[in-house]
């Protein structure tokens, strides 16, 4: 019996570009599409001289938990690294919040290291901004970076978790690593967050947000 052949060059394969084959709903059959687990990137942004980066669209029912990647952030004056919420679309950020933070950090000389809770950095029922870093410092080669996760912000039950580690270059001499988390006290759906320095602007860096399918 001789064998059909298909010419690959003549299917129109672009739909199923960068998917895997799995079994479909119905166990029945293989179709393609995405993996869970998978990062879609969703949008980022660069800052230049800015005074916030601000997400205000992506952020919906479409996933359950939305990452957002901190890469090279850098200050113009001394300052901390901090972010809101916003439950309006980004017309207002002042979610009430409730968070935790410690760090950990040593220096170059390995004479001064540390690791405990930081009462003073984390916030009861603020509105205001809440602390993902320490001091970052505006020496030209000193960067910050992290990931921030953001659990069901679309959910209209539950309260909204967040949890974020970051790691900067901190008085040049010390790396430092800062661990906070904590939630947002609504169970309004979260569709905006804003990512913002404790004072002076963001003078350079980027932020990618992913959505986890």
């Amino acid at each position: 019996m001789a064998l059909s052949k298909v010419n690959f060059n003549s299917m129109n394969v672009t739909p199923a570009a960068s998917k895997a084959i799995k079994f479909n709903s119905s166990n029945n059959g293989l179709e393609t599409g995405d993996l869970g687990g998978a990062l879609v990137l969703i949008s980022e942004q660069t800052a230049s001289s800015s005074a916030n980066i601000s997400f205000t669209s992506g952020i919906d029912s479409t996933y359950k938990e939305y990452i957002f990647k901190f890469i090279d952030i850098h200050p113009s004056a001394n300052a901390t690294f901090n972010f809101n919420m916003s439950v309006d679309g980004g017309s207002n950020y002042n979610v009430a919040k409730t968070t935790t933070m410690f760090n950990a950090f040593h220096n170059e000389a390995d004479d001064n290291n540390d690791l405990g809770y930081r009462a003073g950095q984390d916030e009861a029922q603020s509105t205001g901004l809440a602390q993902i870093t320490d001091d970052i410092n505006t020496d030209n080669d000193v960067s910050a970076v992290g990931t921030f996760h953001l659990f069901n912000p679309a959910s209209t039950t539950f309260v909204k978790h967040y949890m974020a580690t970051t790691q900067h270059y901190h008085n040049n001499a010390f790396s430092m690593n800062a661990f906070s988390a904590g939630y947002g006290n609504t169970t309004s759906a979260v569709d905006a967050i804003q990512f913002k320095m404790s004072s002076g602007n963001i003078d350079a860096g980027t932020i990618k947000m992913y959505g986890v399918s």
